[in-house]
Order: structure tokens, then C-alpha cells, then sequence
């Protein structure tokens, strides 16, 4: 894997990205995880203006720390970045008191964490309006076209989408190479979304390295008879995950009107 060349790569695509759109920089949501620190890092290497902006809602002490952990180094490292807080808590409770309740707290709690999801990038889009700034997505291959680990017009709400074409792993070999801090690249990785300590492989059931393994073999037309033991629990999650989150990976379903008839 040739680390430097993929990460010169990406630099020079947002770069130009954002001059043909004729925007100033970019805005990027960081949580504490590896994704937002590669893509805020990437961001931040172009030269343009870069807004790291830490949203909590509850948030876990340790992404708190690690998100601020990496703004201030990336600040200390690039003149181009500044970093924005805003305290969503309070705007979060206040939308729970507003809206309808079920007695299913399954539901409830995943409805919830949704919305934290969608209340951040209104955010993002609001501090990016501010700037003139595209906002940059921290989405990787695993999650935007293999499982659908995302919230639809919530992290899935972006501009750009720089690493999206990258596996968990070769994200974590960028994070290295660009010296993201060691907190951070030997963090558990979790959507945060909970307030919570569970990690995304709670949620999931395997491992990114599992998921990214199963991915190569749908790639391939392996079927789920092909494994057994673990391999085939892992394929059987991938393939049920990849199969409900289909609409937020394909285009929105348009119903068409025979032109006869208009």
C-alpha cells in the first residue's frame, strides 16, 4: 500500500475539488475517532482554511478528550486550522421534550441516536454557510458502501466524501503516516451516538477487519453456503446489513410519470 502517494492523492483532490466549486475551505465534524482525525488532518494539508468543529451530546469523557487532543495538535501543526465547540446537549433535550415518545426504548434509543447524527451536520452546515465551506465527510468504504453504518442526512449529510474509498484498515495506515495521535489510532472505534462506552463492533456483531474480509467476498459472488463457522456468521451479518442499508447507498427511488400522460 503506498501510503504517501494515496494521501498526495487525496490532498490534491480536495484542493482542487474546492477551488472548481469556488469555496474557501472545508468543515469537518471531528469525534475522536480515526476517521474524522484522517479526514480533518487531510483537510488541514491543502493549505485552505480548515474548521474542526467537536460536537457533544453526552458525550463519553474519552472522545471528548481525544477530539480535543486533535484539534489542538492540529492547530499547533497548521496555521490554516481553527477549531469550533459546540455544546449540543441542551438543544438535544430540548428537541426530545418537543416530540412524540414510544414506550419501546429499543426504538426510542436508536431514533435518538439518529438524531444527535442529524443535529450535528445541521450544525456543520450551518458554521460551513458561515465560511464558504464545503463540509468533508469522515465516512470510510466499510461503512458507506458495505454496511450502512451511517445515518441518512446525518453523517451521510456531506459535500465531499475523501476517504470513502478506503477500508477501516488502510484508514488506520493513513492515520499513522499523518501522524494522527496514538490515542486515537489505538481507540476502539464507536459512532459515539450513545453517550455511551459500546464500540462499533457492538453494534455490528464483527470486526471491521471481519466486515472488510466478508466485503472482498460479496465482491467475488461468494455465496453463504461457501463458509462455515465464523466465516459464515460474519458473511451472514455483512449480507444482512448491506441488504437493509441499501437505501442509504443507492439513489433516492424516483416514481416516473409516463410522458403520455403529462
Amino acid at each position: 500500500m503506498e501510503i504517501q502517494k494515496i494521501a498526495e492523492h487525496i490532498i490534491a483532490w480536495l484542493k482542487e475539488y474546492a477551488t472548481q466549486a469556488g469555496v474557501k475551505g472545508f468543515v469537518v465534524g471531528v469525534s475522536g475517532g480515526i476517521d474524522s482525525a484522517v479526514t480533518s488532518t487531510l483537510c488541514a494539508r491543502t493549505g485552505l482554511p480548515t474548521v474542526c468543529v467537536e460536537m457533544p451530546i453526552h458525550q463519553h469523557p474519552d472522545q471528548v478528550n481525544r477530539a480535543q487532543e486533535h484539534i489542538l495538535q492540529l492547530k499547533a501543526r497548521f496555521t490554516n486550522v481553527s477549531g469550533e465547540r459546540v455544546d449540543l446537549t441542551e438543544s438535544f433535550e430540548t428537541f426530545k421534550t418537543a416530540v412524540p415518545t414510544t414506550d419501546n426504548e429499543t426504538i426510542l434509543n436508536l431514533t435518538l441516536a439518529n438524531t444527535r447524527a442529524r443535529l450535528r451536520m445541521t450544525t456543520l452546515y450551518y458554521i460551513a454557510g458561515l465560511h464558504s465551506s464545503l463540509v468533508a465527510g469522515t465516512g470510510n468504504k466499510v461503512e458507506d458502501f458495505g454496511v450502512g453504518f451511517y445515518t441518512k442526512y446525518g453523517d451521510g449529510g456531506v459535500d465531499i466524501s475523501p476517504i470513502a474509498d478506503l477500508m477501516k484498515s488502510e484508514v488506520f495506515a493513513l492515520g499513522a503516516y499523518l501522524e494522527v495521535p496514538n490515542t486515537i489510532q489505538k481507540a476502539a472505534p464507536t459512532d459515539g451516538l450513545f453517550g455511551d462506552s459500546r464500540t462499533d463492533e457492538d453494534q455490528l456483531g464483527a470486526s471491521y477487519d471481519e466486515l472488510e474480509w466478508a466485503m472482498k467476498q460479496q465482491d467475488k459472488g461468494s455465496l453463504l453456503n461457501d463458509f462455515e463457522g465464523r466465516e459464515k456468521e460474519v458473511y451472514a451479518i455483512y449480507t444482512k446489513l448491506n441488504n437493509a442499508n441499501k437505501h442509504k447507498m443507492l439513489e433516492i427511488p424516483v416514481c416516473e410519470i409516463p410522458e403520455t400522460w403529462k
